[in-house]
C-alpha cells in the first residue's frame, strides 16, 4: 500500500475513533485524542473536563476503553492516558458539544449563542466566532454569525491562535451546524522578541515549575464545587441562560 493510501486510512481511522468516543465518553467532557505509535505499541491520549469518568472505578473504565480500541479499532496493544483540561471553556470541541446539548433541550438558539460566546470571553478568550446554520425559525435554511473580542482570520497568526471545531444536532426543525473558532491570548507569537539571558542554574526553573504542577494538582483536588458530570453542567448552565438578553427582548422593550 502506498504512503498516500496509509495517510487516508489512518485519518479516516482517526474520525472514526473521535465520532466513538465523543458519544462514548460524552459525561466526561472529550475534547481531542492524540495516537502516537511506538515499537511497543500504540499510545492514546484522552483530553478530557473529567478525568475520574473515564478512568472509572478502580481502572474498570480504562480497561473496557482498550478492549474496544485494540478489537474494534485495530489499535496495537493501546496505551491510554487520561489528560485533563483545565480551561474547558476555551476548548472549541467541548464548547460545541455543550451549546448543542442545550438546543438539544429546547434552549432557543440565540439564547445559547449569547450564553457561549459570554462564557468563552469571560474565561480569557482573545476573540471568538460562534455560526450556527440549518433551520433556525422556519422552513427555510439560514445562518447566523456571531463574534466578540479579536479574531485573526487570515496569516500566520491565525493558525497558531485559532482553534476550532464543528458539531451538528438533530432538532424537530431539522440538523443544525455549529462552528465555534476561539483565538486563546497565551498563544499569541509577537513578531519581534526580546529573550533576556538568565545567569541562574538550570535546576532552579525546573525545580519552580514542579511547584507549580503540584500547586495545580492540589487546587483541582480541593474543588469540590464543580459538577461531576457534563449532564449536571448543563443543567446547572439552564437556569442562568433564561436570564441572557436577546435581540428579540430588546425589541419587545422597545415596542
Amino acid at each position: 500500500m502506498s504512503s498516500v493510501k496509509n495517510v487516508i486510512q489512518d485519518s479516516y481511522k482517526l474520525m472514526l475513533l473521535k465520532d466513538y468516543l465523543r458519544e462514548a465518553i460524552k459525561e466526561a467532557g472529550f475534547s481531542d485524542v492524540e495516537i502516537q505509535k511506538t515499537p511497543t505499541g500504540t499510545r492514546v491520549g484522552l483530553h478530557v473536563t473529567r478525568p475520574g469518568i473515564v478512568i472509572g472505578r478502580k481502572g474498570s473504565g480504562i480497561r473496557d476503553l482498550t478492549k474496544v480500541l485494540e478489537k474494534d479499532f485495530g489499535l496495537k496493544n493501546p496505551q491510554i492516558s487520561v489528560i485533563e483540561i483545565t480551561r474547558p471553556e476555551l476548548e472549541p470541541s467541548v464548547m460545541c458539544n455543550r451549546m448543542a446539548q442545550h438546543i438539544a433541550r429546547g434552549t432557543a438558539f440565540r439564547r445559547a449563542v449569547m450564553w457561549t460566546l459570554q462564557t468563552i470571553m469571560d474565561t480569557g478568550a482573545m476573540g471568538v466566532q460562534i455560526t450556527i446554520s440549518g433551520k433556525l425559525r422556519g422552513e427555510r435554511s439560514g445562518f447566523e454569525k456571531h463574534s466578540k473580542g479579536i479574531l485573526p482570520r487570515a496569516g500566520y497568526q491565525a493558525g497558531v491562535i485559532v482553534a476550532e471545531d464543528v458539531v451538528h444536532v438533530e432538532t424537530k426543525m431539522g440538523l443544525i451546524g455549529i462552528r465555534i473558532r476561539i483565538a486563546r491570548k497565551e498563544k499569541f507569537v509577537p513578531e519581534f522578541e526580546l529573550k533576556a539571558v538568565k545567569k541562574e542554574s538550570k535546576q532552579k526553573p525546573k525545580a519552580k515549575e514542579e511547584e507549580k504542577e503540584i500547586e495545580i494538582v492540589e487546587e483541582a483536588q480541593i474543588d469540590r464545587t464543580k459538577p461531576r458530570t457534563e449532564s449536571e453542567e448543563i443543567e446547572r448552565e439552564e437556569e442562568l441562560i433564561k436570564e441572557v438578553e436577546t435581540y428579540e427582548d430588546v425589541e419587545e422593550e422597545l415596542k
